[in-house]
Parts: C-alpha cells; sequence; structure tokens
C-alpha cells in the first residue's frame, strides 16, 4: 500500500514553510494530511513556526515567545523565500499563521485530512505548551477518543519524552509520534556558540532523550515512531521490528524519489515531505 502522505511544514519545498500559502498548496497537491511545529506566544497563543526565534523565517528577531500574536502577524514570513504568492494564496501580510489559523484552513478543504502536530522542546513555557495545545484542541471540539476534529485527524509528535508522557493522559496511544534522530555531535556544535562544557552537556541530555524515546517506542507506550531518513538507513533491522510489532513509522523528511521507495518497501506506512506531490508522483510512478 502506498504510504500516507505528510506536507512537512506545509508544501514548504514551494512556498515559505508554515505559511498560508504553503499549507494551501499542500491541500492542491493532494496531501493526506499536514504537518506543523507550535510554539506559544507571550500572550498564551499557539503560533506555527519552527524556531525559537524569528530570525531565520521572518524579516523579524527575537524570541518567538516574547511577541503576543498581534506582533507576530506584522513579521514577513515569506519574503525570504524568494518565490512569489499566487493571488489566491493571500498577501505578504496575513501569511503568519496560528495554529487557529491552520485549522480553518483545513476545515475548509471539505475533506477529511491529518495534521500532525510538533511540540517544539525546550520552551521557556515548559509542559505548559502542551495543557495549552489540549485545552485549545478541546475548544475546538476535539474528541480525545477518536482524537478527531470534525474532518481534522490529530496527531502529536515530539522529541521530547516527557512531552509524549504528558499528551498521553490526554491523547490516545495511537495518535502519540515520537520523534527519533542520532545525536551528531558536529551538529551539536554548530548550533552553539558556547564552550565544550556547554556541548557536552548538551549531547548528554540529547542522548539521554533518545534512549528514553527508544524506549517509549519498544514498550508501545507510544503508537507512532517518528525517525529521521538517515535514522532508518542507520537502524533498519530495528525500524522493521518496530513495524513487525504493529508501530506505525512516520519517517521525515523525505524528499527524494529514492528515499520514499526505500522506505516504502522497508514497510513504514507514514512519510513526511517538503515536496508532498512529488512524492506521491514517486508512487503513482511505480505502478504504471
Amino acid at each position: 500500500m502506498q504510504p500516507v502522505i505528510f506536507a512537512h511544514r506545509g508544501s514548504s519545498g514551494t512556498y515559505a514553510e508554515h505559511t498560508r500559502a504553503a499549507y494551501l498548496q499542500a491541500l492542491a497537491d493532494g496531501a493526506d494530511g499536514v504537518e506543523c511545529d507550535v510554539h506559544l506566544t507571550r500572550d498564551g497563543e499557539l503560533v506555527c513556526i519552527h524556531d525559537t526565534t524569528l530570525d531565520r523565517t521572518t524579516d523579524g528577531s527575537g524570541d518567538v515567545a516574547d511577541r503576543t500574536l498581534d506582533e507576530l502577524r506584522t513579521v514577513n514570513a515569506f519574503s525570504w523565500k524568494g518565490v512569489q504568492i499566487p493571488e489566491d494564496f493571500g498577501d505578504a501580510s496575513n501569511q503568519f499563521l496560528s495554529l487557529a489559523d491552520l485549522l480553518v484552513l483545513l476545515r475548509r478543504s471539505g475533506r477529511r485530512i491529518a495534521l500532525a502536530i510538533e511540540l517544539k522542546h525546550p520552551s521557556p513555557f515548559g509542559l505548559r505548551l502542551e495543557e495549552a495545545l489540549i485545552a485549545f484542541l478541546m475548544d475546538e471540539g476535539w474528541d480525545p477518543e477518536s482524537s478527531m476534529l470534525g474532518l481534522v485527524e490529530v496527531s502529536f509528535m515530539s522529541f521530547n519524552p516527557d512531552s509524549m508522557r504528558q499528551l498521553g493522559e490526554s491523547a490516545p496511544h495511537h495518535m502519540l509520534c515520537q520523534l527519533v534522530a542520532d545525536v551528531q555531535p558536529h551538529e551539536v556544535r554548530e548550533s552553539l556558540r558556547f564552550g565544550s562544557l556547554a556541548e557536552g552537556a548538551l549531547i548528554n541530555v540529547l542522548r539521554r532523550a533518545l534512549k528514553e524515546g527508544e524506549d517509549l517506542i519498544e514498550r508501545q507506550e507510544v503508537g507512532l515512531a517518528g525517525p529521521g531518513v538517515q535514522y532508518v538507513r542507520d537502524h533498519p533491522e530495528r525500524v522493521r521490528r518496530w513495524i513487525e510489532d504493529g508501530v506505525r513509522v512516520r519517517v521525515w523528511t523525505v524528499n527524494t524519489e529514492e528515499d520514499a521507495l526505500f522506505l516504502a518497501g522497508l514497510g513504514v506506512q507514514e512519510l513526511t515531505s517538503d515536496y508532498p506531490a512529488r512524492i506521491r508522483l514517486a508512487f503513482e510512478g511505480t505502478r504504471r
């Protein structure tokens, strides 16, 4: 069977990630689901953005947590991509999305669609992020047993095992996705501007979180495993065993036909891609 295809931060290969245009394109691409990252604002609103700061993906700067939603709506979240927004996808002034905004877009699609929400940690708000998300979904009419919100099927993802445990008190087991990736010291080093002491401490924290996350998957305390492509290539037998044991596997970020077909051959059930239309075509091509 063809894997379920999620649009990673929307169709982020085409338009700027997490923007209105990226998600509308994902719907047009026929994605089975969309993925988003959420942070809390200073005034307690859930917003769709990957980084803790505005610097990489907007014309603003500073921490997301230090801004209100109204302030964030004034930033330009689109121009850095260097492509034009189609007229029917809005303009630069309405591209930054709250989670509520994204939900409106998905509901307007009028079809069943999956929404994978990644809770970003470390967060200055700690596990209040999880509490805020569940409260928001409940207010919107989310059903905790089925994890359905109308036609929208909601799943929850995090690299933080504590996040999974917290969400497990409200969300169904089969909708909890523990994300996993091997710790790469050189990547940690590049992301830090501190000394070796801070680097070593962070590597230890990340390795401990990875081990805890793998244990949650092994004990099937979560129903979904979320490894990156490289993790699967480095540990194919482990991933195959998870699948054989009944765990659904959702792999990120799958942007080539080679990776998509390799993962499908391994039995992976769900793929997340910056280019959902491209990955969809890869499978259609194999059926001709």
